[in-house]
């Protein structure tokens, strides 16, 4: 089975989480990824704990369905190599830091004058332009300077690190991901491809949706625990006797009555709707008092017949055990290329002609060198010189 996106042809020279997210979708729905790796520097994900068997499981996963053909792009020869790629490649994602692909001969500038239909995504921390083009930074970094982690976490302890990266893939990959594909809908049209900047910063900023249209137009600034959505109303985590967590997310009047009514608190109710912050308090402290009454058992069987908006807090291996997880299948088996598999999370999207099989997990550096050269047409004995010459692993 073909996927829908199996026409798309990337090569990926991308390191770390953000690109190699993002190019992890785009295999996942059928595209042919090439990943473009350094023999002598190779991405750190390889190896990054936990390992399976001696391989990275965060590599293993990110890296599924792709190829790998290590180049020393500090080398004229592997240029000349990328060059003769895009006779075929005309998509490239690159995750270096503003002006190394230039540096290397690599720019979009460049490559586009060999393939005018090439469509050239660069994501980064900070952007093509600005005087932050340069700096380093993590996601940790992107969600502080996009305001994120001002209004997260409590207003006594201060921001939170998030369990997950958000400014990495809610920021540069998923927004890479889409920018691409219009890219490639407006070559469509055009004939022309184009270059997209990816600001990681620029996209997480983005993410403060409902706060930061509220700042803008009415000048409402947004902090620790003074919004609806952020442990400013009841809308919260609350815990259990036994010192586990519920989420309660009861924002309609209905959904409010179902809860206080469950909790043998229906007077309650009234408060969910009220705009005054000290009711909005005294309304978290009375939950608060009812759930702790209770065991996390007794409450998540309780609430799993009631449509009241709230959920237990599950950690991952529970999450995995969950009927509606497993339901939808979150978890796929993925060849490793001895005849056994891993298990890793699936591909999220649900199409109704369906998606291709994983192929295989992340591949061994340069795993794929030698086929991908002599597809290009290189002889053995020219895939010979370059590995002697250690343009290639």
């Amino acid at each position: 089975m073909q996927g829908p996106l199996a026409s798309l042809k990337v090569l990926d020279f991308s390191t770390l989480l953000p690109g190699p997210f993002a190019s992890l979708l785009l295999a996942d729905m059928g595209a042919e990824v090439l990943r473009i790796e350094s023999p002598t520097r190779p991405d750190l994900l390889r190896v990054l704990p936990p390992h399976d068997q001696g391989v990275s499981a965060s590599h293993a996963y990110l890296n599924r369905n792709k190829r790998s053909l290590a180049l020393d792009l500090k080398q004229a020869a592997a240029v000349e190599v990328v060059k003769q790629l895009l006779g075929d490649y005309d998509i490239l994602l690159e995750q270096f830091r503003p002006g190394v692909m230039d540096r290397l001969g690599l720019g979009y500038e460049a490559l586009k004058a060999i393939n005018p239909r090439l469509i050239y995504v660069s994501i980064t921390g900070y952007g093509q332009t600005g005087p932050y083009r340069d700096r380093a930074g993590h996601d940790i970094n992107y969600l502080a300077l996009a305001g994120l982690a001002s209004h997260t976490g409590r207003a006594d302890s201060g921001p939170l690190p998030l369990g997950i990266q958000a400014a990495d893939i809610a920021g540069g990959s998923l927004h890479g991901v889409i920018g691409l594909l219009a890219a490639v809908i407006a070559r469509q049209q055009t004939g022309q491809g184009q270059h997209l900047d990816v600001s990681m910063t620029d996209c997480v900023f983005s993410l403060n949706a409902l706060a930061g249209a509220g700042y803008l137009a009415c000048d409402v600034l947004p902090a620790r625990e003074n919004q609806m959505l952020n442990g400013g109303s009841f809308y919260d985590y609350y815990r259990t006797r036994d010192g586990r967590w519920m989420s309660v997310g009861s924002l309609e009047p209905a959904f409010m009555q179902a809860l206080c009514e469950a909790l043998g608190r229906p007077e309650l109710a009234a408060l969910g709707l009220t705009p005054d912050a000290g009711q909005q308090q005294a309304l978290k402290q009375a939950l608060q008092t009812e759930f702790e009454k209770h065991d996390f058992t007794e409450l998540r069987r309780l609430f799993a017949g009631i449509d009241a908006c709230v959920e237990p807090v599950l950690s991952l291996d529970e999450a995995l055990e969950h009927p509606q997880l497993q339901a939808r299948e979150v978890v796929a088996q993925v060849p490793r290329g001895d005849g056994t598999s891993q298990a890793q999370m699936a591909c999220p999207l649900k199409f109704s002609d369906g998606l291709p099989e994983p192929r295989h997990i992340g591949a061994g550096l340069g795993e794929h060198t030698d086929q991908v050269l002599g597809e290009l047409g290189f002889s053995a004995q020219r895939i010979a010189r370059l590995r002697d010459d250690k343009v290639i692993l």
